[in-house]
């Protein structure tokens, strides 16, 4: 090993990002929102353009106060940071030490074993059950003396399932109040099962909860990275105090605030991209692929020992989605144009 690396960073696996496609390809690997930002939002961004020789708020109290007024909460409760995925990271620095433990369903967001490991914490990772969705039984199960998170994703990435209210309230029952459970809602613009749990709701009953958001998917702005946490206040301060300083920057916190301001017309878009998983979904079921239905702004086909070959004919067609060999493929929702690529391309495949 070389002189000051850590043998666990050496051990870990490098995040994969959605594979970059060429001239005339469709890339559905990344959940991204297909279609550009607002005009309003733009106009915000460019506001800022001349701006950016100075440093960003570090304390971010406009865009914080902004998503304290639309969740309906004091802006002390508000955290923000790179991507709800850096938020998520700050959890673990404020909340876990050596020795501590993480617990998360799995398959679920890659980065929660790499994050934990990094923060110098153990992975407790709790296999799905056979219907994809969190197995809460388990989770509750595998809590112990030495756990300090719970990450809970809902609808769960790469999967799409959603966990219900009742069963959350539930689980939260055989929670200690000192383990902190966050609610890690990256696709929740997307759900539409009314009896979905929403983890804004659950902050007022449970202070050892925290709503984990993003303005990367449903807002359109994953390239300028911001996201957010909603807890309570002494959570909220911790993450500051352990935040790399100046992460989220000027231009994210503007595109932030304006986006908010036009909620309605990106709720139009939401609606269109959910219209179009619809669609999709019930192409590829009459094709026969194993496709399970979905919560968020993708699909997961579980294609198991024959997922490789199927990757294969979908990038032959130009068509690039999320591959995890021997498991499954996890297909964005795009364009419509996009999307028929993707069904004709795993017409060719279900035929090989």
């Amino acid at each position: 090993m070389g002189q000051g690396r850590r043998d666990v960073v050496q051990g870990l696996p490098l995040y994969q990002q959605g594979a970059a496609v060429g001239e005339g390809a469709v890339k559905l690997s990344s959940n991204e929102n297909p279609f550009e930002p607002l005009p309003s939002v733009v106009e915000a961004v460019s506001q800022m353009l001349s701006g950016f020789n100075r440093y960003p708020s570090m304390g971010a109290e406009d865009v914080r106060t902004a998503i304290a007024e639309h969740v309906g909460v004091d802006m002390r409760h508000v955290a923000v940071g790179a991507g709800s995925t850096e938020v998520a990271s700050q959890l673990m620095h404020a909340l876990c030490g050596a020795g501590d433990e993480v617990v998360f369903p799995w398959r679920s967001f890659e980065a929660y074993p790499i994050l934990t490991q990094v923060a110098g914490a153990t992975p407790v990772p709790v296999p799905l059950t056979k219907d994809l969705r969190h197995d809460l039984d388990a989770m509750a199960d595998a809590i112990t003396d030495r756990t300090r998170l719970i990450f809970l994703c809902t609808p769960n990435n790469p999967t799409g399932t959603v966990l219900h209210a009742d069963e959350v309230e539930e689980f939260l029952a055989k929670v200690p109040q000192d383990v902190v459970v966050v609610m890690d809602e990256a696709y929740c613009h997307f759900n539409r099962d009314t009896d979905a749990v929403d983890g804004l709701a659950l902050l007022d009953g449970h202070p050892n909860v925290v709503a984990l958001r993003t303005f990367s998917k449903a807002y359109g702005l994953a390239g300028l990275r911001i996201g957010f946490a909603i807890s309570s206040i002494e959570i909220s301060d911790d993450l500051r105090r352990v935040a790399t300083p100046f992460t989220v920057t000027s231009l994210a916190q503007q595109a932030a605030i304006a986006s908010l301001a036009v909620e309605d017309e990106l709720n139009e878009r939401v609606d269109r991209i959910v219209a179009e998983r619809i669609r999709v979904f019930d192409e590829l079921t009459r094709q026969g692929w194993p496709v399970l239905p979905s919560q968020a702004n993708f699909l997961w086909l579980a294609t198991g020992d024959d997922t490789d070959r199927i990757d294969g004919v979908m990038v032959s067609h130009g068509v690039f989605a999320r591959c995890w060999s021997g498991e499954g493929i996890r297909v964005s929702i795009g364009s419509p144009d996009e999307n028929d690529r993707a069904i004709e391309a795993l017409s060719q495949a279900i035929k090989g």
